[in-house]
């Protein structure tokens, strides 16, 4: 598999850095001392110190980080069994599994001898309690995770299907998908990533049904992965693809748990960041991307309909504006007469080259599309509307740029608005500006050199090893059920039924 040897070389760099593992001492004071030194002394660091009324030696500290944690919890099932645990006995308090089970009532319980698991399980929002003169600490979860409510997706909205989307937190988006398939098979595996930040990462698949080679590799490139902090899944995404150069998504991002769970049932894996709402699901192929989950939610007809739409808006998307350009400037030929006599009627009182004009309205564009996203939600889309209309009619009437390139910039921009993921509509904005750039020096062989060129490289693409074009090259006859056109149901959901 691909960046295999980096990740070997990447191992053995790193083998003789080890950490030496260090234990926790005998005494409660010193363990707290050096907690407080290593948090450089945190002001929201919560230390209770709590000591038997019948020897002054019997003590113990609950320690948490206030905010991470639930007081409510750690006074009710830890504080007040402890207290009275002191009152009646006498003697020392073991980490002896079944007697701490009788103490503390919380929903887990575990004990650590070493002091980087100590540490971890405070910052993460557990409580830990130290006994005097043990070398343990008893872990009890408490974490208290601070999220908003679920609500409807804000990027990948259907009209019927499922409202619900993911959140920041991860377990509330594995509870999702769980709640989706009741199944012992669904498997959730995690570690952390990210040197300073350790943020956890959740890979969630079905056994059976996902590949245990792409598992493996997803696992090993997910470890490999060197940085200090992870903030949203491009992170992860940008660590772990097959070529980090390209222009094209070979991970795909959302914010559905139903899409998540559709994917899961094909075999594919997810990977599930804490602290970003978008779930990454690999491997991944380029058609997936025009491809919304309520094409599985309306009869076939309709979906096939607009998932050929969406083919088309994605070509119109790239091509509209380069074939106008090399047709007016290159291949006047090509234009019926009538045709080019209106064009050529327009561009008169225009002072700049085509080129110009073209590039000018797609900045000006893309300008007002940003502004749109970066103000504030109840006033952004009316200037993006307003701006885009008085900017056109304005630039018309004055004379900086014809009719006909405004139609066409509007049409490239609504042709990108139809496709359902974000990332390939990026696709389309860095496409647009190659085409037109060599349109205007080259003409329509140049788009075809191009378009060749650009074939050939997503035929090259792998995502953890499936041809990132597939079913297309290599064509696949059997998968050509959910490529151009949805099949029905019964005849996709045939192959799955069997396994």
């Amino acid at each position: 598999m691909r960046n295999r040897r980096s990740l070997i070389k990447f191992k053995e760099r790193h083998s003789t850095n080890r950490i030496t593992v260090s234990t926790l001492y005998d005494d409660v004071n010193e363990n707290v001392e050096k907690l407080m030194n290593e948090l450089g002394h945190s002001s929201d660091l919560t230390v209770r110190v709590i000591e038997s009324p019948h020897q002054k030696t019997l003590r113990a500290a609950v320690i948490h980080l206030d905010g991470l944690a639930d007081d409510s919890i750690i006074n009710e099932n830890i504080v007040d069994p402890l207290i009275q645990w002191l009152k009646e006995n006498d003697q020392v308090l073991t980490f002896k599994e079944e007697q701490t089970n009788h103490i503390f009532t919380v929903s887990q319980l575990t004990v650590v001898e070493n002091w980087q698991e100590f540490v971890s399980a405070v910052l993460t929002g557990d409580t830990a309690v130290l006994l005097n003169g043990s070398p343990k600490a008893i872990i009890a979860s408490t974490k208290k995770m601070q999220s908003r409510a679920i609500t409807e997706p804000s990027s990948q909205t259907v009209i019927r299907g499922p409202k619900d989307s993911f959140t920041e937190n991860l377990r509330t988006n594995t509870s999702l998908i769980r709640a989706r398939i009741q199944n012992p098979n669904v498997r959730l595996e995690s570690m952390k990533v990210g040197k300073v930040t350790q943020t956890d990462v959740g890979i969630m698949y079905i056994r059976g049904i996902a590949d245990e080679s792409i598992l493996q590799e997803v696992k090993e490139r997910l470890m490999g992965i060197d940085i200090d902090g992870v903030l949203e899944s491009n992170y992860i995404e940008e660590f772990i693809q097959d070529d980090g150069m390209t222009i094209f998504p070979l991970l795909l991002n959302t914010e559905r748990p139903d899409a998540v769970v559709g994917n899961l049932l094909e075999g594919r894996i997810a990977i599930i960041i804490q602290g970003t709402p978008f779930v990454l699901i690999a491997p991944v192929m380029f058609s997936q991307f025009f491809q919304s989950p309520e094409d599985y939610y309306q009869n076939h007809y309709t979906s096939s309909f607009l998932r050929l739409l969406r083919f088309g808006a994605f070509i119109l998307s790239i091509y509209a504006s380069a074939m106008y350009l090399a047709l007016i400037t290159h291949h006047q030929g090509l234009i019926p007469t009538t045709l080019i006599v209106s064009l050529m009627a327009q561009r008169e009182i225009v002072p700049f080259p085509a080129i110009v004009e073209m590039l000018v309205m797609e900045l000006a564009f893309e300008m007002l599309r940003e502004a749109g996203v970066r103000m504030p939600r109840a006033i952004g889309p009316a200037v993006s509307i307003v701006g885009a209309l008085i900017l056109g009619q304005a630039a018309v009437e004055a004379g900086f740029v014809s009719a006909a390139v405004v139609i066409i910039v509007a049409v490239s921009a609504i042709s990108s608005f139809t496709l359902p993921n974000t990332s390939i509509v990026n696709v389309t904005r860095g496409f647009r500006f190659i085409f037109i750039m060599i349109s205007a020096f080259i003409g329509l062989y140049g788009i075809l050199l191009t378009t060749l060129c650009i074939w050939l490289h997503m035929s090259s693409l792998r995502s953890f090893g499936v041809p990132y074009f597939a079913p297309f090259a290599p064509f696949r006859l059997k998968e050509q059920k959910d490529g151009f056109f949805r099949f029905p149901l019964p005849s996709l959901l045939k192959k799955s039924s069997n396994k």
